[in-house]
């Protein structure tokens, strides 16, 4: 493992490294926010999944989070979207490929060799965090668009082992919007009920999702809402299964950034609360 970057803010480090992944057999970098907490003792962590075509990057620079993390003692964790390097399987477009990794564990040939960002979320990214950083094994997981649809998938799918979750503008249901569908079919074959397991929709409405409860932020002004996000599928689910869930509407919000930076203060002082029980 390789520090590339290291930058003072809000009174602690901003750094990326890179490491060799033996989950996604690549060299994969990630991004972690360290508040000064950090330097007198162990802090629990946050992990953010960003979406299609973003890598470690976006969500460290144009989020703001870092003082939100800073005043509630959080470290922030932010991995790339997918596989990367010239061994890499890759497709035309942003939606299928090198940063649009889904957060699913290929099933399907050439992806299968490389893409398994399920486990690399799950297992190796926590394990080596937890091995080299003060950091406690109190987790919660966030993320955006894509990255919204692996937080609640991995943590309904992983019961206990994240306190909290919540996503922005997430793709609730991937089995039934163009974005999943193409991805699925690609990394997953043809078999739908294999595409279930990384719906959240799915998972709520059959009963197999841990009961965590569901914060999700959503602007009304989204451009890809109806044809893509379509939260009301995961709110119609969580009805009808008791589950419990809170979406949020925001009047002329959009899909961008700014949109991601207006509330991640609420969401950090959210999963802050629950970190700390």
């Amino acid at each position: 493992m390789q520090r590339i970057e290291h930058r003072a803010c809000f009174g602690g480090w901003q750094d990326v490294y890179e490491h060799a992944s033996s989950t996604l057999d690549c060299t994969m970098r990630f991004a972690i926010y360290l508040p000064p907490q950090a330097a007198h003792g162990p802090v629990p962590v946050l992990y953010w999944l960003s979406g299609l075509t973003c890598t470690e990057q976006n969500f460290i620079t144009k989020a703001g989070a870092q003082r939100y993390a800073a005043e509630h003692g959080i470290a922030i964790v932010a991995p790339d979207t997918s596989p990367r390097g010239d061994n890499v399987a890759d497709a035309d477009g942003y939606d299928l490929g090198k940063g649009a990794g889904f957060y699913v564990n290929a099933t399907q040939a050439p992806w299968a060799a490389h893409y398994r960002m399920y486990d690399y979320v799950v297992d190796e990214l926590p394990a080596l965090i937890e091995a080299n950083f003060p950091v406690t094994d109190a987790r919660a997981i966030s993320g955006h668009s894509m990255g919204g649809h692996g937080a609640l998938v991995i943590a309904l799918r992983n019961p206990r082992r994240y306190r909290s979750v919540s996503a922005f503008s997430p793709i609730v249901a991937p089995s039934t919007v163009p974005w999943g569908e193409k991805a699925f079919t690609a990394y997953l074959g043809d078999d739908r009920e294999a595409w279930r397991q990384y719906d959240a929709t799915a998972l709520v409405s059959g009963g197999l999702a841990e009961r965590l409860p569901l914060l999700i932020e959503q602007g009304d002004a989204d451009e890809f809402l109806d044809g893509q996000l379509r939260p009301w599928l995961l709110q119609g689910a969580a009805e009808a299964s008791g589950h419990p869930l809170t979406l949020r509407m925001q009047p002329g919000y959009d899909h961008s950034y700014y949109f991601i930076a207006s509330f991640i203060g609420e969401h950090i002082a959210h999963h802050a609360a629950a970190l700390r029980r």
